[in-house]
């Protein structure tokens, strides 16, 4: 039987385990099997991918970094960010063949892109992780202007405490990819003057438990549009399905 999973550590409850199990259900697909490999050191990935079964693997925190050494080619988006979470795995004469992707990209920018409109030209990115990074690229693709809002003040970046009205009304896409607001702290909201945000605001979240976060409550009940990160991650992992079978 064909393998597939997901590595990273720790893992918990996996959105790709059960989308993946439950897709092969409804799809009649027999002969592949996923789950979950926990795995703290990144040097325990090799038993995976020298194993002739496997075909793929999705990559979480902490390895979608790490895992670059271990691949032999880059997609072009993967080679920008400098991180992955899907590899595709085939096996040569000569060994196994590891290319890595970043399709949260994919799975972004084609969850975004109805959702735009004319006067959508600019984004503020909350946080600066390796998910705010997939944001950023998908961001460029799409020619819209961006800045970062982040705690801690850089060159590059807003703080929190830096967002005026004036700032407000020119970035009207406000997408988060920090965790705050995950489940269970469901109470929580990234720090904003939400009282400056109105009907011509697109709030963006990419955590998608619980489905409605608080930011995008406070957005909603100002009139603003909202989006949560679930269709996303169904997208990113069809995509992941479209690599992975690939001949």
């Amino acid at each position: 039987m064909k393998k597939l999973g997901l590595i990273g550590y720790p893992l918990g409850h996996s959105f790709s385990k059960k989308y993946y199990l439950e897709k092969f259900t409804k799809e009649g697909i027999t002969n592949v099997n996923y789950d979950l490999y926990s795995m703290e050191d990144i040097r325990e990935f090799e038993k995976l991918f020298n194993n002739k079964d496997f075909y793929g693997v999705n990559v979480t925190i902490p390895h979608k970094i790490n895992v670059l050494s271990y691949l032999n080619e880059l997609s072009a988006e993967a080679n920008a960010i400098q991180a992955v979470n899907c590899i595709q795995i085939k096996h040569q004469a000569d060994g196994p063949f590891l290319k890595g992707f970043n399709t949260d990209v994919y799975g972004f920018t084609e969850s975004l892109r109805p959702l735009l409109e004319n006067h959508h030209k600019k984004a503020l990115i909350l946080g600066n992780g390796g998910a705010a990074k997939a944001v950023e690229y998908a961001l460029n693709t799409l020619n819209i202007e961006y800045k970062f809002v982040s705690r801690t003040k850089t060159v590059q970046n807003l703080t929190y405490g830096e967002l005026t009205a004036e700032i407000l009304n020119e970035y009207l896409i406000i997408i988060n990819c920090s965790p705050v607001g995950t489940f269970p702290n469901i109470e929580e909201a990234p720090q904003l003057p939400y009282h400056f945000i109105g009907e011509r605001h697109l709030l963006y979240d990419l955590v998608y438990n619980p489905a409605e976060t608080m930011f995008l409550k406070k957005g909603k009940i100002n009139g603003a549009k909202i989006k949560n990160g679930l269709e996303m991650l169904e997208l990113q992992a069809e995509k992941n399905w479209e690599i992975w079978n690939k001949i």
